[in-house]
């Protein structure tokens, strides 16, 4: 009974997550190109640790400025710098982690 208990508030804990990270990233990122994957890869070019690139996205996500993009300069110009996010802290950083999990490569390549 315990084990169906913590399993069943493990996946609403993990379907709260990505309901986060599916309404406020994947809403607004369907809409430019280059797929949101390809933001991680870049940052994950620059930062290769998975502590280091999560502090990155989170510390752009709630100061975005073009010293600290990760895009280039023409990308920039193109599509200018993101609004500051509307989200606390805690729910940010549950957006970083889905985002993580979904696109990380380590234990994925053979």
């Amino acid at each position: 009974m315990v084990k169906k208990t913590v399993l069943i508030f493990s996946l609403m804990f993990c379907f709260a997550n990505a309901t986060v990270y599916e309404d406020n990233c994947i809403k607004c990122h369907k809409q430019f190109t280059p797929s949101i994957d390809k933001y991680f890869y870049k940052y994950l070019l620059i930062y290769s640790s998975e502590t280091d690139m999560k502090n990155a996205i989170i510390s752009y996500l709630k100061y975005p400025a073009k010293e600290t993009s990760v895009m280039s300069d023409a990308y920039i110009d193109k599509f200018g710098i993101k609004e500051k996010s509307k989200l606390n802290e805690n729910e940010i950083k549950q957006a970083v982690d889905v985002y993580w999990e979904k696109y990380k490569v380590f234990g994925k390549l053979k």
